[in-house]
């Protein structure tokens, strides 16, 4: 698969008039995705190397950078450095991200804003007793001391070193019931999105970990049920709600394809059913996304500079 690249020339930090790095011209860095007209909600891998028609900049050393109100966590390649990209399923057609590149001592800065899809999320229109969406004081209250904890598993998750390697398992091979992404609409009222993949499954088949991780979090949640959120590293996590039976502890580690739990209808649901969730940090993205961008390696072929970036194939 070939990415699109940027060319981009980035302000260099002088240490002041006249010194000798203002001798030189403004460094820049290529900079791809892929895939290569990012969608909405998806997970991308961002890569960053030399431009190789320069001859007259240090070699790039190291990159960081942020996206999204969440940091990058680049890894060296033998072009340059790659990271994964969760891009939010909420915003307009561009994503600005930041990115520092360190070369000998000087870091140079840059920002670019990255061309993204819209993507078109179905809409799901769901009958269920009152008593599922009209909560009590008490209720959302739990809900809401739940929901922050969940959230501090994505924010630890940037503090853990890199756990999982490619490719992302499937929890289990049931039929998709419900994808990623739909607009939620209970007794006629739109109240969320679907920020999960469900997949079919009797009571007590087997679930299993996505990828190498520690279990970060096992708990009884009023809309998850039985729920494990499995902290992958390097701000990577995945979570599997409305379980009937939890087959590991918290500070455990596992192996990708591991046994973890078993789909139930614990929790908010109207029927048995595993609903997987995936996260760079506190970024709800499409799993399946990630399930097809970790299956091919991000060392793609370089692009040509004649070649166009890809259409949007979401309207």
């Amino acid at each position: 698969m070939r990415l699109p690249w940027l060319l981009v020339a980035v302000l260099a930090w002088l240490p002041g008039a006249g010194e000798a790095a203002a001798q030189f011209a403004a460094p820049s860095a290529v900079v791809r995705t892929q895939p290569p007209m990012p969608t909405r909600g998806s997970a991308v891998w961002l890569e960053v190397r030399d431009d190789w028609s320069r001859n007259d900049q240090p070699r790039l050393m190291a990159v960081e950078g942020d996206a999204a109100g969440e940091p990058l966590h680049f890894e060296p390649t033998e072009r340059g450095f790659v990271a994964l990209l969760g891009v939010p399923v909420e915003g307009d057609d561009t994503l600005a991200i930041a990115l520092r590149l360190t070369r000998a001592e000087q870091v140079d800065s840059m920002t670019l804003a990255l061309p993204v899809c819209r993507a078109s999320y179905p809409s799901e229109r769901l009958r269920v007793p009152p008593r599922m969406v009209q909560y009590d004081e008490a209720t959302l209250a739990r809900i809401r001391s739940e929901t922050a904890r969940a959230r501090e598993v994505s924010r630890r998750a940037h503090e853990t070193p890199r756990l999982w390697s490619a490719p992302l398992l499937l929890p289990r091979n049931g039929r998709i019931t419900s994808p990623y992404g739909g607009a939620r609409e209970y007794n006629g009222r739109v109240t969320s999105r679907h920020t999960g993949t469900d997949f079919a499954g009797a009571i007590g088949t087997p679930v299993v970990a996505a990828a190498r991780g520690v279990v970060a979090l096992v708990a009884d949640f009023y809309l998850a049920g039985r729920a494990i959120y499995l902290d992958h590293g390097a701000g990577l996590v995945t979570g599997y709600f409305h379980l009937s039976q939890v087959h590991v502890t918290e500070g455990d580690t596992v192996a990708a394809g591991q046994r973890i739990g078993a789909v139930g209808r614990s929790g908010r649901v109207t029927g048995p059913h595993l609903h997987w969730i995936l996260r760079y940090g506190s970024i709800s993205l499409d799993p399946m996304t990630a399930v097809t961008l970790t299956a091919a390696s991000p060392e793609a072929p370089a692009a040509r500079p004649s070649d166009p970036p890809s259409p949007c194939s979401a309207s």
